[in-house]
């Protein structure tokens, strides 16, 4: 009786040892905000442009993006010490044990809350929590950077398929042009998505990860603007965009394209990658417009 006291106990310590040091429900929710600070715009935005259930989406998405960020920063707090010191870890708002346990304490509430929409949004949130240990705890995140490319877009998608289906009138299916959509976003992603690894290249050479960046140097650069023009001639022709709408997302990619090229601080890095997730969502929002 006195082992199963002992264990319940040693169970328990991390909770009640969060909610000593974080002493206030407001402090709780700035800390879990932090977390997900630098994925607010570039991952809930573009993936709720647009749909009428907004508050649903974009909660849903950001407890997604929480579950994720908190095991990405569980990994190398060391990493964000150098150049993200606003983090929640490398700021002492919180223990690295801590944060382990809130990592995967969030897990079944993501299930939870993705059924109360459907079975097919429960494989959307489990696709991400598989994806998130695949690319933390598995590594895939200091791997080639093909496989780290992969591992992200179908996050990205599995982001975007599981914020489809809580937007939609129905939860169990997506229709013709929600697929095509989700199809395009992850071929873009999956040929663009290190545009999010330039503003990062002093971290992730300290800790031996290989990006696109690292790898290639400054030829890296051309890596951002010529797919994301193909893209936008492609997506423009796809979607049937009026002539000045598919202008204006061409003129938009090659905008983000030569601020990569130009780019040469984080800063203007982290300006750029903002400007990639504007043009992320145009050709969607043009399209709208043009219907």
């Amino acid at each position: 009786m006195a082992s199963t006291s002992t264990s319940s106990s040693s169970f328990f310590t991390p909770l009640g040892t969060a909610l000593r040091t974080l002493r206030s429900v407001p402090y709780f929710l700035y800390t879990l905000l932090l977390f997900t600070k630098s994925d607010l715009k570039t991952t809930v935005g573009p993936v709720v442009t647009g749909p009428l259930r907004i508050p649903h989406v974009v909660f849903w998405v950001w407890l997604h993006v929480l579950q994720f960020d908190l095991a990405n920063q569980c990994m190398d707090p060391e990493e964000d010490a150098q150049n993200k010191r606003d983090r929640p870890l490398p700021a002492k708002r919180i223990t690295l044990a801590q944060a382990r346990f809130l990592r995967w304490a969030i897990v079944p509430v993501c299930l939870r809350l993705s059924a109360l929409y459907s079975v097919q949004t429960v494989y959307a949130s489990a696709a991400l929590i598989f994806l998130t240990l695949l690319y933390n705890e598995l590594t895939a995140h200091r791997r080639h950077w093909v496989i780290r490319n992969v591992v992200n877009a179908l996050g990205f998608t599995s982001f975007e398929v599981g914020a489809t289906l809580v937007a939609s009138a129905d939860p169990t299916r997506l229709d013709g042009i929600a697929l095509w959509s989700v199809l395009a976003s992850t071929g873009i992603f999956a040929t663009t998505i290190h545009t999010q690894d330039f503003k990062d290249v002093d971290g992730d050479r300290a800790i031996g990860r290989q990006t696109i960046p690292i790898v290639f140097g400054s030829a890296a650069r051309w890596t951002v603007i010529v797919p994301l023009v193909l893209w936008s001639v492609g997506l423009s022709v796809f979607w049937g965009l009026s002539v000045v709408a598919g202008a204006a997302v061409t003129v938009l990619a090659v905008h983000v394209g030569v601020l990569y090229l130009n780019g040469k601080t984080i800063h203007e890095y982290q300006v750029a990658f903002y400007w990639y997730n504007v043009r992320a969502v145009s050709p969607l929002l043009f399209r709208d417009a043009s219907d």
